[in-house]
């Protein structure tokens, strides 16, 4: 604490309120920026602390401090937040003080984590009520811990079955919270190959009853029985409860997690043209129409690396190499589908739960929003991604021969012989199949009969689909208010309890005894005796 010796419009001085101590601070006024400047300052408290003692004998001056700080910024860690206040005020503090400082203060500014337990039934009543047809679960363990909480909002899975390709994206992310939950995802594509989250799972840890679970949840939710692809990191190994849950369903290998596991088991030697090349073999392979294609790219791995060769050789290719895979076309998706949910998390991480979700259904009622608006100004009949690739597509048909064998078949020749197969919208390069968009040799063909190229296109990427797709809207649930009615509700009589906090491993190494060894037996070199050595050896000899 200090006392002002001077404070005027111009000037302000004070020192320690301790008698001697050595802690000064000068500042005056600087008109160009409109605040007072700090001129001279000596940090260092030569009262140890005793002002500070003798003004606040309870902790709450610290954790008001630090509600100041969090308000600034409310990602402060406990580290910087105690070199502040050693800066500010020359009082030294433990790691263990300021992070209970930062709970107290947290819960005074945001509200009970435990608590917030406590309210989801109420919370997930208030989300169904403003949102019908939603599908909203919360399960808890046999003493009334927090186990599992499911959302699929109605207008996500509405918009899942009119517009998007069957093709779901499995991952989770971590809620960063202290009961240290998981955030489990499943997540579509709209037309413009954009993100679209279609529900998601708090659950209290990442196990293989939790995804299976969450599996469950998710056929509940859906009304149509269509044959869905699904895409999830190999290392999960939920591949086996996917089809428990889906019978029909298709499953292939997040080839984003893919390529990040092929990098971290790059080892060398390398040859050819090295290591950078690696990674680019990989995505070829992935992405080859044709079994040639696929085992060219393994060549070109095996002639760099044969270790690297070895280890994609372990990965069953009928699960991520598009010449044998049989679901929906995902491959060229390679980025981190759930990182959406990861920088949405980082921004509530400090939250209790309810404001967790409510932040999320936020995101997403935002995003459906602003893609309703988009997409009102879209003049093209394809979105606008899809579009492009067309547009890129059509100058490759110019100057291509095209042979009539009837009205439905064509031969079109280039530095080959293809067929196009108008009914079947295929072509023999296997293009027009694999991206749901037509090859050149079918806009060859378009261009010679007179037909209108966007007819053969997908319908998943009509910008009309796409519009299908963020048709309905998530609405806002009502705040909960212990006062604001006196009315009961199923939800008052449940008790959320939050679940069981895992320690985290401990940092400090404890040498134990293996049971069974047994210790070599000393022996004295002095007088050849057992159970002593020459030191203290008490022959005299």
């Amino acid at each position: 604490m200090y006392r002002l010796k001077k404070n005027d419009t111009n000037r302000a001085s004070g020192t320690c309120i301790a008698e001697g101590c050595s802690w000064r601070i000068h500042a005056s006024w600087d008109s160009s920026s409109q605040s007072f400047r700090i001129k001279k300052m000596n940090h260092a408290h030569s009262c140890g602390g005793e002002s500070w003692k003798s003004a606040h004998p309870s902790k709450n001056w610290l954790v008001n401090i630090i509600k100041e700080r969090l308000q600034d910024s409310p990602h402060h860690k406990p580290k910087e937040i105690a070199n502040s206040i050693l800066r500010d005020f020359g009082i030294e503090l433990n790691y263990t003080q300021v992070w209970r400082g930062i709970e107290d203060a947290r819960e005074q500014l945001q509200g009970s984590y435990k608590e917030a337990y406590n309210q989801l039934p109420a919370f997930c009543e208030k989300m169904v009520e403003a949102n019908p047809g939603s599908f909203v679960k919360l399960c808890t363990d046999e003493d009334k811990r927090f186990e599992r909480l499911f959302v699929s909002f109605h207008a996500s899975m509405c918009g899942f079955q009119r517009g998007c390709r069957p093709l779901l994206f499995l991952d989770t992310t971590s809620l960063k919270s202290k009961y240290h939950e998981i955030l489990l995802t499943a997540t579509a594509l709209d037309g413009n190959d954009g993100v679209f989250p279609i529900a998601f799972a708090v659950v209290n840890s990442e196990n293989e009853d939790n995804w299976h679970w969450f599996l469950d949840q998710l056929r509940s939710a859906m009304s149509s029985s269509r044959s869905i692809t699904f895409v999830a990191d190999r290392e999960k190994g939920i591949k086996k409860l996917v089809f428990e849950v889906f019978q029909n369903a298709n499953f292939g290998y997040s080839i984003y997690h893919l390529i990040e596991n092929f990098k971290k088991n790059l080892k060398g030697p390398f040859h050819g043209d090295g290591r950078g090349s690696l990674p680019s073999s990989f995505v070829a392979a992935a992405n080859a129409v044709r079994l040639d294609g696929f085992r060219m790219s393994l060549e070109q791995i095996k002639r760099v690396s044969l270790k690297a060769h070895d280890w994609v050789m372990e990965i069953e290719p009928e699960h991520w190499v598009s010449a044998v895979f049989k679901g929906e076309h995902y491959n060229h998706i390679a980025e981190n589908v759930a990182e959406s949910y990861t920088n949405w998390i980082e921004e509530v991480r400090e939250l209790p739960i309810i404001q967790k979700v409510e932040a999320l259904r936020c995101k997403l009622m935002e995003l459906i929003n602003s893609r309703q608006a988009e997409s009102s100004k879209w003049t093209t009949k394809l979105t606008p991604s899809k579009e492009k690739k067309l547009q890129e597509e059509t100058p490759k048909a110019q100057g291509l021969k095209v042979l009539f064998s009837s009205d439905t078949l064509f031969e079109v020749h280039d530095d080959s012989i293809n067929v196009v197969d108008v009914d079947k919208l295929d072509c023999t390069c296997l293009g027009w199949k694999a991206t749901g968009l037509p090859c050149c040799h079918a806009i060859a063909v378009f261009n010679c009969t007179g037909r209108n190229l966007h007819d053969y296109c997908s319908g998943y990427f009509k910008a009309d689909s796409f519009r299908l797709t963020y048709s309905e809207s998530i609405n806002t649930a009502s705040a909960i208010s212990k006062s604001s009615s006196n009315e009961k509700t199923a939800s008052d009589s449940l008790h959320v309890l939050p679940p069981c906090t895992l320690r985290p491993p401990s940092q400090h190494k404890v040498r134990t005894k293996t049971q069974g060894t047994s210790r070599r037996p000393v022996s004295c070199t002095s007088c050849k005796g057992m159970g002593h050595n020459k030191s203290t050896c008490k022959e005299n000899l």
